[in-house]
């Protein structure tokens, strides 16, 4: 009876502060709001795997084919394990803000911005066939 009802409790202090942090979820100030925090967190923890042959890719690029057959996998395993524990913390303190964790990273102070960047674990440099970031390059197509 005990453990339903701190799982009542947590359950609804959760909505709640999702609920009036969605509200105010506007960014456009410069601070994250916290459901973007879960979301970055699920995002690491479901596709932090993915870090293995981006790592491979980039090695294989400014190195070669033997380096990213060996130091492209331990570098992407590193960054899946990063990616895996950034990830765990993010959605479980995702309500908490944090110190250093602004939206930028040039700026200090508390807020729910990334605790590893790249923020996302495909950026623009990383998607392949444009799939994420439909318009990135934004002059893709248009030749000089």
């Amino acid at each position: 009876m005990n453990l339903k009802r701190t799982l009542l409790i947590v359950t609804v202090l959760t909505a709640v502060g999702l609920f009036s942090y969605s509200v105010k979820a506007d960014d456009s100030d410069g601070e994250l709001p916290p459901i973007r925090k879960l979301s970055r967190g699920i995002t690491n923890l479901a596709f932090g795997a993915l870090e293995i042959p981006m790592k491979m890719g980039d090695i294989n690029e400014d190195q070669n084919g033997i380096a990213s057959v060996t130091y492209g996998v331990l570098k992407g395993v590193c960054y899946f394990i990063a990616r895996e524990v950034v990830g765990i913390v993010e959605v479980v303190t995702f309500l908490i803000p944090f110190p250093g964790a602004t939206g930028s990273p040039n700026e200090y102070g508390w807020g729910y911005g990334p605790l590893m960047r790249p923020e996302w674990v495909v950026d623009e440099e990383h998607d392949l066939f444009n799939i994420v970031y439909p318009d990135y390059p934004p002059e893709a197509g248009v030749i000089e």
